[in-house]
């Protein structure tokens, strides 16, 4: 087995206390995949600049600063993860591994790889707002014709994305209080308007 240990808080950021959770209390099951290079020394969602060779992840709903205990299925390696990003936005993917953390569990080679994910700890109630991004565009007026449509039925607003390659303008549906309610808007997104590439995200700050 291989264990990584979790990167410590950034210097000066405002960390809560970590709270530990009951063991199994948080388990999910899904695909991961891992990110390096252009990412490695840009600011990530949570404001801490991302470091790929420090054991540290991107998770779409889990509050910033949670630890995860990430186990790769296809041989049984884990490692400590902390959660200072958002996504990944792909449809299939449930988080985001640094090169650290995928080289623990041997994953980099191939890419992605079956995973289990395991709560140890979280500075914040997992309870929160919650929103469904139902698309991501280059032009801004491709996203405000969108927002335009919904926003006869739903809340919409537009959230700016400093990607890599250049500004992403994200479109994101609704603010809800339990991630299972965002759940159910994405399947009437998907079921009534067409929608097939949404993602339940969690709303951070004053977002």
């Amino acid at each position: 087995m291989n264990a990584g240990v979790p990167a410590p808080p950034a210097p000066n950021s405002r960390a809560a206390p970590e709270r530990s959770v009951p063991p199994g209390s948080y388990v999910e099951q899904g695909v991961a995949s891992w990110y390096g290079i252009p990412f490695h020394g840009r600011q990530s969602s949570s404001g801490e600049v991302f470091d790929m060779n420090k054991f540290v992840a991107a998770h779409r709903t889990l509050p910033f600063g949670s630890v995860l205990r990430v186990t790769n299925l296809n041989n049984g390696k884990h490692t400590e993860v902390r959660v200072i990003d958002r996504g990944p936005f792909v449809r299939g993917r449930l988080i985001d591994l640094s090169l650290a953390a995928a080289r623990a569990i041997d994953m980099v080679g191939t890419g992605i790889a079956p995973v289990r994910l395991e709560l140890v700890s979280s500075p914040a109630p997992l309870a929160g707002d919650f929103s469904v991004q139902v698309g991501a565009f280059q032009q801004r007026g491709n996203a405000d014709r969108l927002r335009k449509d919904l926003s006869r039925r739903y809340p919409v607003f537009v959230q700016n994305y400093e990607a890599p390659a250049g500004r992403l303008y994200r479109v994101r549906v609704g603010r809800l209080g339990t991630e299972q309610a965002a759940e159910r808007l994405a399947a009437e997104l998907e079921r009534e308007r067409g929608f097939r590439n949404t993602f339940v995200v969690r709303l951070d700050g004053l977002q």
